[in-house]
């Protein structure tokens, strides 16, 4: 059974920082590419930021580019999202997902582009 896991949210004021992470059990994780999404009520999931399955490339949604940092430990199965410099508007519940891109390094940043999804973890910044 596939499962991805997501920790790391709280409530932090601006201008302070979090770690998620994101655990998978369940599939060949080397494999896959990793993204981060996230989503507030009302709205639809946006792109956050994506890593390929090697680690070689990432890319952010223009929103985090600077402040937030994607990478992946392969030996734990898990990738994290670090988020500096927290802004109100980074307020969300931040997902994780999976799809299977091996040998691809091409930026996946559509939610289609994902099969596997956590449940997300929330994360509240206050002003």
């Amino acid at each position: 059974q596939v499962q991805l896991v997501e920790s790391g949210g709280g409530l932090v004021q601006t201008g302070d920082a979090l770690r998620l992470s994101c655990t998978t059990t369940g599939i060949t994780f080397n494999k896959y590419a990793m993204g981060w999404f996230r989503q507030t009520l009302g709205q639809e999931r946006e792109f956050v930021s994506f890593i390929s399955w090697s680690g070689d490339r990432t890319e952010y949604a223009d929103r985090v580019k600077g402040r937030f940092i994607i990478y992946r430990d392969d030996a734990k199965n898990t990738v994290y999202l670090q988020m500096n410099v927290l802004k109100p508007e980074d307020t969300a519940v931040y997902f994780c997902a999976a799809g299977y891109y091996p040998s691809s390094n091409n930026p996946r940043t559509a939610d289609t582009d994902y099969y596997y999804w956590g449940q997300g973890t929330r994360v509240t910044v206050s002003s």
